[in-house]
């Protein structure tokens, strides 16, 4: 009896997950009909709007800074998943603040080819995947169910299905068969499992495609790209083809993998540069290892940890500084954290990094998940002098920066050396405007009357960079 009850309930479960998914499939027929989607193989969007660069914001509680896109022309081709943008971005932030390349002086001219395959990673992936047709043929792929939610009072059909990363992906369907929103959750190493939302709304008709004329995607609870579509042309021929001697095109910005680290150098007695294309400085304690910055990645984190332990063997890293709150230089901390070290840090940075700290990592557990060690601070507003007696490193905060408001820099008295980051990235180009960073940085310098000759850039050149190259680039000489 219990055998054939048993047996009854697992066919009873069987017909009913036969019976959703054939929902779901006659549902996402239903919406491809509505928004003319059935046969649609390519097409080309144009408008203006804005982009913002995510982790690099002003300080913890603002938004990402923002780009102006006065121009934006994208073609995709759905059957080959191949993209190509063109798109004219300039200065959104007047004054400027915060990172991601900014300031920007006049315009800047993008033309980005990406080519989808098998092997792209799933974040990238959902690039296409996040667009209302994406998001459809993926869908339609999978073994996606349908369930009703209220979301803002409002009623929708919503499509789900498992991503690669395990994490479910899901689409709402509005009342007039549009896909009205799309929302997943990718891995971030500062945020952890990171909401990536996208909003679509003011569906036009074109050509028998319905269109949405405003898009709005959100990662971390923050705008990262804003469009209003002005024209759309359906099944255009799209030859989208690598440019010759090009690699596969994408995002591009710090803080992603492949630094390759070279050796380090002895500043002095017990002080040691670790360079890489995120430098660190190792400097040897009384009672632990002190390391000036905690950046990119936990990969890269690792690397520093296991060099530092390496030179300075048989102490345990005890404190880490981290310069500002960016994720590409915040992005390996928690490797820190996981080994037992304090974070020094601006005070303003402490409550938030307890907060996302805290957050769920179960789509790509890292060493302090695992390790489940809770954090330990210390902090400053202006000033702080670390010591034991012989190694002296000062931490200052730069007053003024548009670049973050609780940045900091180290100042190591006995080699002459300043550690800092974003504040100075040297470029190689003579003719290149005076930057407000540099200049910022020199007046602080000048302000504290440091004795300094060498500047350690975290962003390193893979070279000595001398003072009077900052004063140079900061139009001092």
């Amino acid at each position: 009896m219990f055998k054939r009850g048993f047996a009854a309930a697992a066919l009873l479960a069987l017909l009913a997950w036969a019976a959703g998914a054939q929902d779901a499939k006659t549902v996402i027929g239903n919406v491809s009909k509505a928004m003319g989607a059935d046969n649609l193989k390519t097409i080309e969007y144009s408008g203006s709007g804005s982009d913002f660069s995510l982790g690099q914001a002003m300080n913890p509680s603002s938004p990402w800074p923002r780009f102006a896109d006065p121009s934006y022309d994208r073609t995709i081709d759905f059957d080959k998943e191949a993209s190509h943008l063109v798109r004219t971005r300039t200065q959104g932030e007047n004054p400027p603040r915060g990172g991601g390349g900014q300031p920007l002086v006049g315009e800047q001219k993008q033309d980005q080819v990406v080519i989808f395959n098998p092997q792209t990673p799933w974040a990238q992936r959902l690039d296409l995947i996040m667009l209302p047709w994406g998001f459809l043929r993926a869908a339609n792929a999978a073994n996606a169910t349908i369930e009703t939610k209220k979301m803002n009072g409002k009623k929708y059909t919503v499509i789900s299905f498992e991503g690669q990363n395990k994490a479910k992906v899901n689409g709402y369907v509005d009342d007039q068969n549009m896909i009205a929103r799309v929302e997943t959750w990718i891995d971030n190493a500062v945020l952890g499992d990171m909401l990536y939302e996208a909003d679509y709304s003011d569906y036009k008709d074109f050509s028998g495609v319905k269109f949405p004329t405003h898009m709005l995607q959100k990662q971390g609870g923050f705008p990262t790209f804003e469009l209003t579509v002005t024209d759309v042309k359906p099944n255009v021929t799209a030859s989208i083809q690598q440019p010759e001697g090009r690699g596969r095109g994408g995002r591009g910005g710090p803080g992603g993998p492949g630094a390759v680290s070279t050796e380090p150098e002895k500043l002095s007695d017990g002080v040691y540069l670790l360079p890489g294309a995120y430098a660190a400085v190792a400097v040897d304690m009384k009672d632990g290892i002190l390391v000036i910055e905690g950046p990119q990645s936990e990969e890269r984190a690792l690397q520093i940890i296991s060099e530092a332990k390496r030179l300075i063997p048989n102490k345990p890293i005890k404190w880490v500084v981290n310069t500002h709150n960016h994720f590409d230089h915040a992005s390996g901390l928690r490797a820190f954290v996981a080994e037992g070290a304090t974070v020094i840090t601006h005070q303003i940075n402490k409550s938030y990094y307890e907060k996302v700290w805290s957050n769920p990592h179960t789509l790509n557990p890292d060493k302090l998940s695992e390790a489940k060690v809770k954090p330990k601070f210390e902090t400053m507003t202006e000033k702080k002098v670390l010591t034991d007696g012989n190694h002296v490193v000062e931490l200052y905060h730069v007053k003024n920066s548009t670049h973050n408001d609780g940045m900091i820099f180290a100042y190591l008295p006995k080699e002459k050396v300043i550690v800092e980051a974003d504040e100075f990235n040297v470029v190689n180009n003579p003719n290149a405007p005076v930057n407000p960073y540099h200049v910022n940085l020199v007046e602080n310098l000048e302000r504290l009357n440091l004795d300094y000759d060498r500047i350690i850039p975290i962003h390193y050149p893979g070279r000595r960079v001398e003072k009077a190259e900052l004063l140079k680039a900061a139009g001092k000489q």
